[in-house]
Order: C-alpha cells, then sequence, then structure tokens
C-alpha cells in the first residue's frame, strides 16, 4: 500500500512561483519513481514531469520544460516540483502519482503507468 499527500498549492501571480510536496507512506517508497500530472477545469489530467529515482532521470512536457523542476529530497519519502515563472494556464489540480512498473519500461507521461495517486493539491495562477 502507498499513500501520497501533496501539499504546497496556493494562489499566485503570474510570473511568480510555487514549490509543491509529495509526501509518501509506505516501505517500499523508496524505490518507486514518481510522476506529477494536472487537471484543469473542464479539462483531461494531463502529464506534467516524472523522476526515475534510482538515477535521477526526468522527463517534462513541453509546457513546463524550462519552468518546473521535479526533485527529491535525500531521504528519499518527498518529491518536489518547483514551479516557476507561472502562466495563469498552469491552473491546476496538481497531483502526485507512483507507477506500477520502472519507467524504465513503461511510459512516464502515460496516465496507465501509475497506480497510487495523491488527492490533489489546488493551483491558481492570476494575471
Amino acid at each position: 500500500q502507498v499513500q501520497l499527500v501533496e501539499s504546497g498549492g496556493g494562489l499566485v501571480q503570474a510570473g511568480g512561483s510555487l514549490r509543491l510536496s509529495c509526501a509518501a507512506s509506505g516501505r517500499s517508497f523508496s524505490i518507486y519513481d514518481m510522476g506529477w500530472f494536472r487537471q484543469g477545469p473542464g479539462k483531461e489530467r494531463e502529464f506534467v514531469a516524472a523522476l526515475k529515482r534510482t538515477n535521477g532521470r526526468t522527463w517534462y512536457a513541453d509546457s513546463v520544460r524550462g519552468r518546473f523542476t521535479i526533485s527529491r529530497d535525500n531521504a528519499e519519502n518527498t518529491v518536489f516540483l518547483q514551479m516557476n515563472s507561472l502562466k495563469p494556464e498552469d491552473t491546476a489540480v496538481y497531483y502526485c502519482a507512483v507507477p506500477t512498473r520502472s519507467l524504465e519500461y513503461v511510459s512516464p507521461k502515460s496516465l496507465r503507468s501509475y497506480d497510487y495517486w495523491g488527492q490533489g493539491t489546488q493551483v491558481t495562477v492570476s494575471s
């Protein structure tokens, strides 16, 4: 069993920054890869970023590359999403997720690759 809890969302003006956190529980968490997704109002859930924990390999959606950074702490019990230069289009509920298999063998960007999801945290970017 894996439990994920996101935090750090809030209201920020365009051009500002936020850092989201994903705290995980479960003994096997340290070996899990991680992903971030988001879902705006009336839109489908979309991929944002992913991290392979064994070697630090990262993947980013084109819409956030260069602005967002996914990372983890040294204990590997928390994964972060640093969001800079935020735009109103970034407004969404952000979810962290754990894939069913290593991201070496499944698509890091596919919803179907992930089994465990957090409850989400709201990010609102005002113009």
